[in-house]
């Protein structure tokens, strides 16, 4: 039986590698894509795939933002496609769900693969629903918030502790920490990194920006609602128009 395949990622040439990947596959009929969260709710209720590859880390609507929205009842069967959360990853592995670890190589992707066609073959649909809702339970389970990061760079690892970073800048399907006068790159979209943030600690304060609310020096409202808030070594950033009354209650006192 001929299946028909979706491909959720945010970046080109992460669809593009899995759809070589899957270039020439007997049981393959069709493979369509979606580029975010919204294009794949889209999808999955228009085209009704048998097998989606869904990335879990996307910015605005992340993987499991997807499923909410669709509903476990209403998905098919899932691969899920992951950088390094290590508590995503446990948390597929207690669901018995699969998951792909990017980059994703040839033979663990043919591993997935012929996992998801047994599956398809012998799973009942409701046995597939009930492991994804388990899943969104799991991952709802309150969990302490991060203490540090591990940065990889140059075919090392360094650790930062997030007590020392003083805000947090989105780029692109990363996220750079700011400490001091260095800075870091993490492959972590900024939705996901937030839910694992300290809220005493930082708040948002634009869409692609965090802040350590201990390191705000001054706060001056400017135009349309909006702040501009002084940092250490004299770095200045703007608030997004969204959070004027978060930054405004920040800057009256308790009493």
């Amino acid at each position: 039986m001929p299946w028909t395949l979706l491909i959720v990622d945010d970046e080109p040439l992460a669809r593009e590698g899995l759809r070589m990947l899957l270039a020439g596959d007997p049981d393959v009929a069709a493979v369509h894509e979606a580029k975010d969260g919204r294009e794949a709710v889209e999808a999955l209720r228009e085209r009704r795939p048998d097998l989606v590859f869904l990335d879990v880390q996307m910015p605005e609507m992340d993987g499991l933002a997807v499923i909410r929205e669709v509903g476990p009842e209403n998905m098919p069967a899932v691969v899920f496609v992951t950088a390094h959360d290590q508590y995503a990853i446990q948390a597929f592995e207690v669901n018995a769900l699969d998951y792909l670890l990017k980059p994703v190589t040839r033979e663990r992707f043919a591993q997935a693969l012929a996992r998801a066609k047994t599956r398809l073959q012998t799973q009942p649909a409701a046995e597939a629903s009930r492991q994804i809702l388990s899943l969104l339970e799991t991952i709802g389970v309150p969990r302490s918030s991060l203490k540090r990061l591990a940065v990889r760079s140059a075919g090392k690892t360094t650790f930062v502790d997030l007590a020392d970073v003083d805000w947090i800048e989105a780029a692109e399907n990363y996220v750079k920490l700011h400490a001091g006068r260095t800075s870091h790159l993490v492959h972590v979209a900024m939705n996901t990194l937030e839910k694992s943030l300290d809220a005493e600690t930082f708040l948002r304060i634009h869409r692609s920006i965090i802040v350590n609310v201990g390191r705000i020096q001054e706060l001056e409202p400017v135009a349309h609602g909006e702040y501009v808030v002084t940092l250490p070594h004299g770095v200045r950033v703007r608030s997004g128009r969204t959070y004027h009354e978060t930054l405004k209650a920040l800057a009256s006192n308790p009493f």
